[in-house]
Order: C-alpha cells, then sequence, then structure tokens
C-alpha cells in the first residue's frame, strides 16, 4: 500500500518516521519516472541511428533491430501514460511525470468535419441564468477531436458560443463535451478502433501510424501510447470484473502459452507465458454468460495458477502441468479443492504425433479407439447435463476396453520410447481422463481453452514479441476484453466505442455489471451512442 493513502500516526516520533519515509518513496518515484524518461530517449536514439544505417547488406537485420526497439519503446511510452492516468485520478500525492510530448499539431484540414454546436440551454431561450435578462454572443470555444467511422477518419468540431447578459455582464456558456481521456483529443470510436486494431487486429502502433499517414493523418506513436494507456487503465475495473466472473464458476478451463518478451538491456527476448482460463456453460445449456480471463507471468511457476486461482474451487480442465498437481485434491482447504479434469485432445496428441511421423500401428490403434469415444461426444454438445450422463453411458465400456489395453501394450514398448511415453500419460490419469462420463457439466477435452489461445499464437506471429512485461500484462487485459466480447458473439469495437461514451459521461462504478460484454446488446438499446 502506498504511504500516500496510509493513516497519519499521532505519537510525533512517528509522524517524524512518517514523513521521512514519504520524503523516501517520494525520491524513489522521481527517481523511477526519470529513468523511464531516459531509457525513452535513448531508445529513441538508437532507432533514429539505425534508420540512418538502413542500407546495404545488413538492412534487414537493422530492420528486425528497429522493430524490437519500436517494440520496446512503445510499451515504456505506453506505460507512461497509464501511470499519469493513474496518477491523477486515484492518487494525487504522487508525483505525476512530466514529459517532452511532441508539438500539437492541428488536425489535417483534408478530413472532412461535422459540427456539433452546444448551446448554454437545451431549450434555446436566450436569457440569462443568474437574472433572466437578455444575453449577447461573446465569441466562441471550438475543440476540435479525432473521430473514426468504419472505413475513414472525420474531425468533429465542438463549438461552444459564449454569451454575456446585457444586464449583469454574467458571461454563460455550455460545458466542454465529454471525453474519456482527459484533455483527449480522441473519441470513443477512435479509442475502440485503436485498441482493436493492436489486441484483436494484431497491429503495434508503429504500425498504425504507418497506415494512418498513407491516409494522410500524422500522428506521433507517442500521442498514440498516451491514448492506449489511458484507455487501458479506464478499462480495469471491467477486466477486474470479468475474471471475478470467470472464478466464481464451478467448473472452469485452463491452458498457457508462450510469449516471447523483449529483456531490457540485452538485446534479446526472454520467454514469458500468458494464461487463460474460460468459463463457458453453453455446451451443457447452462444460463451463466461466457468469458476468458487472461494473465501474464515472467516464467511458468506454479506460483502464477495458484495466485490466479487463489478464490477458485471447482473443476478444472487443463493439460497435465505439473504446476497445477498442488491444486488438487482435498489437501487445498482455502478456499476449498480443485478437481482435475484431464483433456483427451491432449492424450490423443501423442499417439497422433507418433502415427504422423513413423505411421505406428499401435498408435493407430490408439487413435481409432479415442475416435470411438469422440463419435459419441458428437451427440452430447448443447444438451442438459441429464441427458449428456445418459448419451455417454455408451462411452464407458470405451474407456474401459482402452486403458486395459493401454496397460497390456505399454509393457512390450521400450520404456523410452515417445510411444511409450504417450501411453503412460494417459495410464496414469485414467481417473481424470474419465470424470467426464458421469458429469454432464464436463467436456471431452479442453478445446475450449485451446481455441481461446489462438488469438495470441496470431498476435505472436504478427509482433513477434511483447516489448516489455508490463505490455504482457497489458496485452492480458485486452485480450481479457477482447475474446469475451466475441464468446458472446459482440463486435468488439462497437462494444468499446459504447463503453467508451459510458464512461465519458461519468457511469457509476456501482453499475459495472452494466459494462459487461455480456449485458451490452440489451443495454446499448436503451442508451444508444450519440450522434456525432
Amino acid at each position: 500500500m502506498s504511504l500516500a493513502t496510509a493513516e497519519l500516526p499521532t505519537d510525533l516520533a512517528a509522524l517524524r518516521a512518517f514523513a521521512l519515509a514519504c520524503q523516501g518513496e517520494l525520491k524513489a518515484a522521481q527517481t523511477a519516472v526519470q529513468l523511464k524518461a531516459l531509457e525513452i530517449e535513448k531508445l529513441r536514439f538508437q532507432i533514429a541511428k539505425l534508420r540512418r544505417m538502413q542500407f546495404g547488406r545488413s538492412s534487414e537485420r537493422i530492420t528486425r533491430q528497429i522493430e524490437q526497439l519500436e517494440l520496446q519503446l512503445e510499451e515504456l511510452e505506453t506505460d507512461e501514460a497509464e501511470d499519469v492516468a493513474r496518477a491523477e485520478a486515484s492518487e494525487p500525492t504522487m508525483p505525476i511525470p512530466v514529459r517532452a510530448k511532441p508539438k500539437r499539431e492541428p488536425l489535417p484540414e483534408h478530413l472532412p468535419r461535422q459540427e456539433v454546436v452546444h448551446q448554454p440551454d437545451d431549450d434555446g431561450a436566450c436569457v440569462c441564468p443568474a437574472c433572466g435578462g437578455g444575453i449577447g454572443k461573446l465569441g466562441e470555444d471550438v475543440t476540435e477531436v479525432l473521430d473514426y467511422v468504419p472505413g475513414h477518419f472525420q474531425v468533429i468540431r465542438h463549438v461552444r458560443p459564449k454569451y454575456a447578459c446585457r444586464t449583469c455582464d454574467v458571461i454563460t456558456q455550455a460545458p466542454a463535451p465529454a471525453m474519456p481521456t482527459p484533455r483527449g483529443r480522441a473519441t470513443p470510436a477512435m479509442l475502440a478502433h485503436l485498441l482493436v486494431s493492436k489486441y484483436c487486429d494484431h497491429l503495434p502502433l508503429y504500425r498504425q501510424c504507418e497506415i494512418y499517414a498513407r491516409q494522410g493523418l500524422e500522428l506521433d506513436r507517442s500521442t498514440l501510447c498516451d491514448w492506449v494507456g489511458q484507455a487501458a487503465w479506464l478499462l480495469d475495473p471491467i477486466v477486474a470484473a470479468i475474471r471475478a466472473h470467470v472464478f466464481i464458476a464451478k467448473k472452469i478451463h485452463g491452458d498457457d502459452t508462450t510469449v516471447p518478451v523483449l529483456a531490457p538491456g540485452l538485446g534479446r527476448t526472454k520467454t514469458g507465458r500468458l494464461w487463460v482460463y474460460v468459463r463457458d456453460d453453453r455446451p451443457f445449456c447452462g444460463d451463466a454468460p461466457p468469458a476468458a480471463a487472461y494473465f501474464y507471468s515472467p516464467d511458468r511457476a506454479a506460483a502464477h495458477p495458484a495466485a490466479h486461482m487463489a478464490t477458485f474451487t471447482g473443476l478444472l480442465q487443463a493439460d497435465g502441468y505439473a504446476g497445477f498437481e498442488k491444486l488438487y485434491g482435498p489437501a487445498r482447504t482455502k478456499p476449498g479443492p480443485i478437481t482435475e479434469v484431464a483433456c483427451w485432445a491432449h492424450t490423443r496428441r501423442g499417439f497422433f504425433d507418433e502415427w504422423k511421423h513413423h505411421k505406428s500401428p499401435t498408435a493407430k490403434q490408439a487413435l481409432d479407439r479415442i475416435a470411438a469415444i469422440y463419435a459419441i461426444e458428437a451427440g452430447a454438445a448443447f444438451v442438459p447435463p441429464s441427458e449428456r450422463v445418459e448419451l455417454r453411458r455408451e462411452t464407458v465400456p470405451l474407456l474401459d476396453a482402452f486403458f486395459d489395453w493401454a496397460e497390456a501394450t505399454v509393457t512390450k514398448l521400450s520404456a523410452k520410447s515417445t510411444l511409450a511415453n504417450a501411453f503412460r500419460y494417459a495410464i496414469n490419469r485414467r481417473e481424470a481422463l474419465s470424470r467426464f462420463v458421469s458429469d454432464g457439466r464436463l467436456e471431452v477435452d479442453n478445446n475450449i481453452a485451446e481455441n481461446a489461445m489462438r488469438c495470441v499464437a496470431i498476435g505472436r506471429k504478427n509482433y513477434l514479441f511483447a516489448g516489455a512485461d508490463s505490455g504482457g500484462e497489458r496485452a492480458a487485459a485486452m485480450y481479457t476484453i477482447v475474446q469475451t466480447t466475441k464468446l458472446n458473439g459482440v463486435n468488439p469495437e462497437a462494444y468499446l466505442r459504447d463503453t467508451f461514451a459510458r464512461i465519458a459521461e461519468g457511469h457509476p462504478i456501482s453499475r459495472i455489471e452494466e459494462l459487461m460484454p455480456w449485458s451490452w446488446p440489451t443495454i446499448a438499446v436503451q442508451h444508444e451512442p450519440r450522434e456525432n
């Protein structure tokens, strides 16, 4: 907890110690801000130097270096913007970073403009609110903001005429239009487009700058970083609420995958992890809306999933990751046990690889036996739990036959062979692999979680790596929103556009449930986005 929010001691000596500690915290925060600013300037200098060298036979290698540095700089600048938003909004005593920002240029003249006039009163009765006398126009204030309409950009000119009372000289003017970010020049539609392009279409910000430049819109990357950082901070309560919704379920799916992350100062990447936990009750006709909660960690230590699922108790369907082992069983009393449910698709993969590479007839027989289980399972999708259990009665003898055959076959194989490993993987998880038969809420495999990881795999191909650990954490938060909207059949850009508009209008945090992706279609009918 920050000292800024701690209670003041009453004892004089304790108060003196507290003041010294506050000074130390302030000094450390200021030093961190200065170091981050120096790192940003260093990266800008390195990128500029490499761009001057970007010719000749080594140009491909230099281009790769530039891309690495661009992503690292992008994450640092976005971190800085998020820190500023948090400091300004929640902890006014924290030092607010002072940044050398690029000069704010006027928005391009060639973009179409739409004018919105904000009169000081809605009924058009041009009278002084103080004395009721007549008023005369003094002038007007104009604020231009950048808006995105699918397919093109436009500028919205918010015009606020200024009036003075002829009797008492009181000046009257409509308040400035509400924007999602303080002093922002991006409309909710622009912020939504920026986030979806980055986290759904997997376009880094420096590439978006290049795309916008081809349309005649010159936007500095640091400006986009500001917008992304502030927008990510605004969405934090929604991300937290989605994650809470996932972990109150009685059954979830879990998976993880690697993500290369730039290691600061080393010029190479390290391997981070992205984790996903999915709540999806639709296959057994459950009423709870589906949701996906993503997390980032710098490694694959077992402490990370333990922290993610600190409040979860129930059924976890996942692969055979050893880090889950300590979470399973009755020994976990707080908040309660987690029951392992294994994945037949993961089990099948070992046999499939052996068949693909060596055409082993034993592996082919295993695949055929597993296929028979899946054939029955095809008819058990999207039916109530009781019906699923009834349909799966035919699966029980197939499972018993498979494991009896597996235990007899593995003794005939070389203990070090990959095929023997595939058999042992299945035999050791017999109970967890059979659990789905008697519980209609469970699936035969963990494909629900694996499908939720496809966005990460696509992003990994486009990004090549994340710019920093903080970038991985921000990506996990944004994936949580984007993928949850998709699971609920909602257009993520339309959802974010409307959500940012509500936040700008002061939507109370006590009604956060109304901003959930699964609530959006019905709420949006009652509260359509304002016309520009």
